[in-house]
């Protein structure tokens, strides 16, 4: 099928429409720890790039007072026991709490006041208080950066959708272990529940918002 016939497809079934973005946007960061952004690790890889570019959002959204959240996953011992997403992919078993695999990446310079939101699902929102923290703090609008872009980004946007929350995802502040599950995902989240945008984009409607 070619790219036109696929654009007819989406467009004659009403996808794609642009997000309304709000004036108290939130950055949240899905799972840039160690593990994921440090290639020597089994579960992670190369993805300086796409933290640099999520460095250049935040401190842009710092600078203003937009909130930033972040998520982690973090297992405890005995959860590859119970938990079923382990058992299928038992290598981000790993990701063991206290370990420096769950540590947010340094490039990013957490600060204090910055939650972690610590995570066993895929979802920034399952299992934890994200949305009722975004809530608390008035937020009409997600700006999501992290990896992987076809696993816990992909979740987390659907879940802010869910939650009521427009949804940006910045595409040089994802990224993936490979090329074609994170252009898919880019392309049907586009698609379905978010709007992708440059960092361009991003860094102007923060620095306005």
């Amino acid at each position: 099928m070619s790219d036109a016939e696929t654009d007819r497809i989406y467009e004659r079934a009403g996808f794609g429409a642009t997000v309304k973005r709000g004036n108290r946007p939130a950055v949240v960061v899905i799972d840039f720890s160690r593990g994921f952004t440090e290639p020597q690790f089994a579960t992670g890889s190369e993805l300086s790039a796409e933290v640099a570019a999520t460095k250049e959002l935040l401190d842009v959204a710092r600078d203003v007072g937009h909130p930033v959240l972040f998520t982690t996953i973090a297992y405890d011992e005995g959860d590859a026991n119970t938990l079923a997403w382990l058992a299928k992919a038992p290598g981000l078993v790993i990701l063991a709490a206290g370990s420096e695999l769950v540590d947010i990446d340094p490039r990013l310079e957490p600060q204090a006041n910055e939650p972690i939101l610590v995570k066993k699902g895929a979802s920034g929102f399952f299992g934890t208080d994200l949305a009722d923290q975004l809530r608390a703090l008035a937020v009409d609008t997600v700006v999501i950066c992290g990896a992987t872009t076809s696993g816990c980004v992909r979740a987390s946007v659907v879940d802010a959708v869910q939650e009521g929350f427009p949804t940006l995802v910045v595409a040089e502040c994802v990224g993936d272990r490979a090329r074609g599950p994170h252009d898919a995902n880019l392309f049907d989240i586009q698609a379905k529940y978010g709007d992708v945008i440059a960092l361009e984009d991003a860094l102007s409607y923060l620095a306005n918002a």
